[in-house]
């Protein structure tokens, strides 16, 4: 088959849709990806990208277009600017080129934001070919719960995109369960909805390292509290760094955070403020292949997200990325992935932002025996074999497109 794959982002920015397209490609079908010039989520364009650098790729045997954007910046003004300017060549460009190319489907990942739905909507309808989207985001929800935005008719301009993308949808694909509520006010879409969680990348902490030229940081010693991910405005990293500051006398307790994002300047920023260079390390962001290495070192991984009524929807992630390296799990937040968390008996979850309980659970770990940590992390890896592993994911996916 030949599929047209649409979001914004795409490989080497890390999304579950890189998965998708290289195991549709391996598959021998021709796969056909329209993304952006990748600058997720640092917000500067990746080393050897630019608005005319690499404009077509093969990647894994992926035909990649990366359509000129503006990238996400540092600040609400530039991120907008990204947002638009996708969405504006995107659909110009999927206008013209759907004049001579012909897809036998349309595949949407959609992220933040909606908007990145409407080249895949538009070339469904001017082809009539079937359209799967993989809602990830919800919107315009997250536009409220990240920007603080509820003017009426902003949120109104979005929820027509929204409405537009799930009626011309064949099949929506949820990443959470929860989603189905906010779907359904949109239309009687029951028929549609299959639920499709983010499967955890597969790397374990026994797997082979191969690093080429990266050079690892040295890992503190101690008991090590690990964040692995975007460092973003949603992630709840207020509560961290106040849990971090009422450990500070606690030498032992290590808060390891690596990845990069629009918030890690503040963590930075806090960290030099208050005097926790001892116990609180920014590492930076590294590549995928990496991650196994700083899972093995951590003792404990943490999970975050804002206290906000729709991040209660969704289970982040990275939560199976953690199972998949037998590590117990650390949830400070509400909903779903505490629900998963505690499903799976992997860990311990505390409401979002209780920054004082997070400290005191931090503490008692410190001094937990290792059998028990152990033991959660055993639980977690077999919930991961059960819902969570890649190859199963991608199968079933294979199968409700009839692709098997």
């Amino acid at each position: 088959m030949k599929f047209l794959f649409i979001s914004q982002y795409f490989y080497p920015e890390a999304f579950r849709g890189n998965d998708i397209a290289f195991h549709w490609s391996e598959k021998g079908h021709d796969v056909h990806v329209v993304c952006g010039t990748p600058n997720y989520p640092a917000g500067k364009f990746f080393d050897g990208y630019g608005w005319f650098k690499r404009r077509h790729e093969i990647v894994n045997g992926v035909r990649v277009t990366r359509l000129p954007i503006i990238p996400r910046g540092n600040n609400k003004i530039m991120l907008l600017l990204n947002y638009f300017s996708y969405f504006i060549v995107a659909w110009m460009y999927v206008l013209i080129h759907a004049i001579s190319h012909k897809y036998d489907c349309v595949f949407v990942q959609q992220l933040s934001p909606v908007m990145m739905s409407a080249p895949g909507v538009l070339y469904k309808r001017l082809r009539g070919v079937p359209l799967y989207t993989w809602v990830l985001d919800l919107w315009p929800e997250s536009l409220t719960a990240a920007g603080g935005i509820n003017n009426k008719y902003v949120l109104g301009f979005f929820r027509h995109f929204v409405k537009c993308e799930y009626k011309h949808s064949d099949k929506i694909l949820m990443s959470s369960r929860s989603f189905e509520k906010s779907i359904l006010e949109y239309g009687d879409y029951k028929d549609k909805l299959i639920y499709y969680p983010q499967w955890g990348d597969g790397l374990s902490p026994n797997g082979n390292l191969k690093m080429k030229n990266e050079q690892l940081p040295q890992i503190p010693e101690g008991f090590k509290l690990m964040f692995a991910g975007a460092v973003g405005e949603a992630h709840g990293f207020d509560c961290t760094m106040h849990a971090a500051l009422l450990t500070k006398e606690q030498k032992e307790i290590k808060w390891v955070i690596v990845g990069d994002g629009r918030r890690l300047e503040w963590v930075q920023n806090f960290v030099k403020e208050n005097g926790l260079e001892e116990t609180v390390f920014t590492l930076g962001r590294f590549p995928a292949e990496t991650m196994p290495w700083f899972f093995k070192q951590a003792d404990v991984m943490l999970v975050t997200l804002n206290d906000d009524p729709l991040f209660r929807l969704y289970a982040p992630a990275k939560i199976s990325s953690y199972m998949a390296a037998r590590k117990p799990i650390l949830a400070i937040l509400n909903g779903e992935g505490a629900e998963v968390i505690r499903e799976a008996n992997c860990g311990w979850s505390l409401n979002a932002g209780d920054a004082e309980g997070l400290a005191k659970l931090a503490i008692k770990l410190s001094h937990t025996d290792r059998t028990v940590l152990e033991e959660k992390g055993k639980n977690a890896l077999q919930y991961y074999n059960e819902h969570f592993v890649k190859e199963k994911c991608l199968a079933r996916l294979d199968a409700l497109m009839e692709l098997a």
